[in-house]
């Protein structure tokens, strides 16, 4: 439809230059008659002046006819335009040559320009159509004179002495001949040039395509892919790209590199020490800040980009989100720690567990049998709590890196939290400054065991507890979330202080074993809660709660 449309507009634009260069052409022509009419000179009589004035006349009422007809569609049919176009023209040159001497008439030469264009708008049946109307009409006038049943309108009387027959003829043959010759010559070129057309259409149509297969390749790839110039300036930017970074093209259109990916610097440099060349590909890591304030690690691949001739014309920058990747990377290497964190729990129980109880029991017996003065008292005592530490620790050990054989049951959450929001004020650390607030929801059970789910909440109410030195609010809520299209399917659990909050530096450390920030911690208790939160199929995270104060979000699948 498109390709139909746009050769609509070109023919459309091609009558319309045909009737302009006529009208050009016939203003030649009356300016040139006009001229030898004020020069006063014998070279056409008065008669054959008058005649030529009509047929300029009727030449430029046709013209302004053509053109109505053109413009308000009176002929839908462009082809039936310039037939009609081609025949007045070829019956007002045969009016012309007749005026301006007839057989001897220089204008005879107008017949081919009519006969070409018939050609182009045409094709060859046109042009012969047209080539045989001026052979019969330029024959027909040629014999009228030859038998003197006319006369050439600048002479009153019949020429002086008779046209020779075989000079008329020639004369006849030589322009039908003309004629035929020039349909055919004009035929081959409109040919060529039509061939040639279409073959630039079709491989003009190959290339679009190639791009478009090229362009498609870019935009369908999960990679991100951007082009710079040697100014820095982004010039492409690919779907992938957009999604990576929340920018789209519009954003970032020549735009420099280094005010979207500031890190970006650091690799150029890194580029020019490494004096890499063309053809390696160096990967980089880099920390980038998406358009909505995401913190992303992408990894970036930077390669020369070249024009046809091999010059370097800029870079192509490919970069992918390996955010995930290296959480899951951090994952697996705490994984990997807990896993050697078991053995060597497993060892210390074996190793140390027995000897221990030896020695506890052993100093309880002398402290029984021994009649210790104060000091001797006080150094006792010492030990036993440094036993029963130790003894902590170890017990601390098997439940970070041992799954728990305990009976698994309906728990209800709410039950748990009530009891141990009682026993809680019974600790050292509690601060009767500390405002509780409940917001639980009835009868909500998860499949899990009770001892370590006492366990989960104790260590991270009491957490709450004690970063709340001088008081503040412990906020303990439960409500059922939506996941995916059901509802109701999961757990959520919030427990929120108003204590001085979590360093962010820290944030990704808080479930490392051993890590704490506590004077009298070990580092395993939040180990040890996220080890049970995740054996069953749940998540944790903590948020800092704006100003102060942090929130630790627990999230578990309900018991069905």
């Amino acid at each position: 439809m498109n390709d139909t449309l746009l050769q609509e507009r070109i023919i459309d634009k091609r009558i319309r230059w045909l009737m302009l260069w006529r009208v050009v052409l016939v203003t030649i022509l009356f300016s040139y008659t006009t001229f030898i009419k004020l020069q006063k000179t014998d070279f056409f009589p008065e008669i054959s002046l008058t005649q030529l004035y009509i047929i300029f006349t009727v030449t430029y009422a046709l013209s302004i006819l053509y053109l109505c007809i053109h413009k308000f569609r009176f002929i839908k049919n462009p082809k039936v335009n310039i037939y009609i176009q081609s025949f007045f023209d070829v019956m007002l040159i045969t009016g012309l040559v007749y005026a301006t001497g007839g057989v001897s008439s220089i204008y005879s030469v107008l017949y081919p320009l009519v006969i070409i264009y018939a050609v182009l708008f045409l094709e060859k049946r046109g042009g012969l159509i047209i080539a045989t109307f001026s052979s019969i009409l330029y024959g027909l006038l040629m014999d009228l004179e030859y038998y003197r049943i006319i006369h050439p309108i600048y002479s009153t009387t019949f020429y002086k002495h008779d046209l020779g027959g075989a000079y008329v003829f020639s004369q006849i043959a030589i322009h039908v001949l003309s004629f035929y010759i020039i349909v055919f010559l004009a035929s081959f070129v409109v040919e060529q040039e039509k061939k040639t057309r279409i073959l630039l259409a079709e491989k003009e149509t190959a290339f679009d395509q190639l791009g478009l297969l090229h362009r498609s390749i870019i935009e369908s790839v999960d990679t991100g892919i951007m082009t710079i110039n040697l100014q820095g300036m982004i010039k492409s930017f690919n779907r992938a790209a957009e999604e990576i970074t929340g920018f789209s093209f519009a954003e970032v259109d020549n735009r420099n590199i280094l005010e979207l990916f500031p890190p970006f610097r650091e690799i150029q440099e890194k580029i020019t020490k490494e004096d890499h060349k063309s053809s390696t590909r160096n990967r980089y890591n880099m920390e980038f800040t998406g358009n909505d304030d995401r913190k992303l690690i992408l990894g970036c691949s930077v390669s020369n980009l070249r024009d046809h001739k091999g010059k370097r014309i800029g870079d192509i920058v490919i970069f992918q989100n390996l955010t995930s990747i290296i959480k899951m990377e951090k994952s697996l290497e705490k994984s990997r720690r807990l896993a050697i964190i078991g053995e060597m729990a497993a060892g210390l129980a074996h190793e140390m567990r027995n000897p221990l109880a030896s020695l506890g029991g052993s100093i309880q017996i002398l402290k029984k049998d021994l009649n210790l003065n104060p000091v001797d008292e006080r150094l006792m005592q010492i030990v036993l709590r440094g036993k029963e530490q130790l003894d902590n620790i170890i017990k601390d050990f098997l439940l970070l890196a041992r799954p728990s054989p305990g009976k698994k049951e309906a728990v209800v959450i709410k039950e748990i939290i009530e009891d141990i929001v009682e026993s809680i004020k019974l600790v050292p650390d509690w601060n009767d400054n500390i405002e509780i607030s409940l917001s639980l929801s009835d009868y909500e059970s998860i499949q899990a065991n009770r001892t370590e789910m006492k366990e989960v909440l104790w260590n991270l109410i009491l957490n709450a507890v004690q970063a709340m030195n001088d008081g503040g609010v412990l906020t303990i809520e439960t409500k059922n979330i939506l996941s995916g299209d059901a509802t109701g399917e999961y757990l959520e659990l919030k427990i929120g202080d108003t204590g001085y909050g979590i360093d962010e530096k820290n944030m990704d450390m808080i479930f490392e074993p051993f890590f704490t920030t506590k004077e009298s911690g070990t580092g395993l208790g939040l180990a040890i809660v996220n080890r049970i939160v995740e054996g069953y199929g749940g998540t944790i995270r903590f948020e800092n709660s704006g100003g102060s104060g942090t929130t630790c979000v627990v999230v578990f699948p309900f018991y069905k």
